[in-house]
């Protein structure tokens, strides 16, 4: 498997017509691989709610495009905001296992590889802040 433009640009063209306004494209090769390892290409307005991962630490590079990072606390005040670019000061970053957090994508063919561990599970109502 290559991760080449011509991949960054199907994503990007499969997120613009998704009604989400993004794509995930899962880099693992076998269904054993009990690992996360995918792309994501993401147009700005694409909503991710702010969340949490209490069995995971996340890995996140920022590919191309614009990204902007919130983390927040408990009662959902945003306490740290920063931008990923690629070829920057900042092109990536960990979020610690349980701090809430969402992305905003900030230009149109942002992509980005985000890795965690552990086979995919879906978020619980738990896991999503409603403010």
């Amino acid at each position: 498997m290559k991760l080449d433009i011509s991949l960054l640009d199907t994503l990007t063209a499969q997120g613009k017509v998704n009604p989400r306004l993004r794509q995930a494209y899962d880099l693992r090769t076998t269904p054993e691989d009990s690992s996360q390892r995918i792309l994501n290409a993401m147009e700005p307005g694409t909503i991710i709610p702010i969340h949490r991962h209490r069995s995971t630490t996340e890995t996140v590079v920022v590919l191309r495009g614009k990204l902007r990072q919130n983390f927040y606390d408990d009662a959902g005040h945003l306490t740290e905001s920063f931008i990923a670019v690629p070829n920057s000061d900042i092109m990536g970053f960990s979020v610690e296992l349980g701090r809430w957090h969402n992305s905003e994508s900030l230009a149109s063919g942002t992509v980005i590889m985000e890795c965690k561990d552990g086979k995919y599970e879906p978020l619980g109502e738990e896991d999503i802040m409603n403010i």
